[in-house]
């Protein structure tokens, strides 16, 4: 894809699922991958996998609630690598309960790492991109923003990452900066291999394509949005779903 080869672009929850996949695309595409999560051995070992594949990463441990940890991964990565080009915000939680059953620390748990960090991230990286004369984000959102038993959290999280996705890149579209987000269905991570079989065969009735997504399908467009290709997209919500959201 046109525009990534030698950009340094950070992606958060890099030791699993869409962010380890993610992170591998685009050390395929020539990028310096930064490889951020709370899981440092799982963010070196991704790191370790784009080396052997000739390619270029680094490892960081960050945690996305920290105004503290952005600045210190910030900080770092442009002392060692000159710069940020890019970022997606992909590090999730879930804290599934229904809406009578949710403690107040299951809301703010998710709330504050699906959305409260990304926030973060946009804010903190965005004066290095423009610094560098422009940049790209891409948001991690879901299905879920339309609303899931159980999910009051998440999919408010995921449902406010879309308005925050539109409102960054209305004000920094002036800096040469887009922003845009994705929004997977069912994609085959340990946080949803991890939900008993029935329940996900239940899923698929809704999905016309009757499977669930691999994470590399989800990390495809993230690069594509990531890159010159599009140049002219920003402010969207891009449905990877198999059609469940049409």
């Amino acid at each position: 894809m046109r525009g990534l080869k030698d950009k340094v672009i950070i992606v958060t929850g890099a030791a699993q699922g869409i962010g380890e996949a993610t992170a591998l695309r685009l050390g395929e595409e020539g990028v310096t991958v930064v490889c951020a999560d709370r899981n440092l051995d799982g963010a070196k070992a991704t790191a370790e996998k784009i080396a052997a594949a000739g390619g270029r990463a680094i490892a960081v441990q960050i945690e996305v609630t920290s105004r503290d940890s952005w600045n210190a991964v910030t900080g770092q990565v442009t002392a060692e690598l000159g710069g940020i080009d890019g970022l997606v915000n992909n590090a999730g939680v879930t804290r599934d309960r229904s809406l009578m059953k949710m403690t107040d620390d299951d809301w703010d748990t998710a709330v504050d790492v699906n959305l409260k960090g990304p926030w973060l991230g946009c804010q903190i990286t965005i004066p290095h991109m423009q610094a560098r004369g422009g940049g790209a984000i891409v948001n991690l959102s879901s299905d879920a923003r339309w609303g899931a038993f159980g999910q009051s959290n998440y999919s408010s999280a995921k449902s406010g990452l879309v308005g925050l996705t539109r409102t960054v890149a209305i004000e920094h579209a002036r800096h040469k900066i887009r922003v845009n987000a994705v929004a997977p269905g069912v994609v085959k991570t340990p946080m949803v291999m991890a939900v008993p079989e029935d329940v996900r065969k239940g899923w698929m009735t809704s999905v016309p394509m009757k499977r669930e997504a691999e994470p590399s399908e989800i990390a495809s467009v993230i690069a594509f949005l990531l890159s010159d290709d599009a140049s002219y997209v920003t402010g969207q919500v891009v449905g990877i779903n198999g059609g469940s959201a049409i």
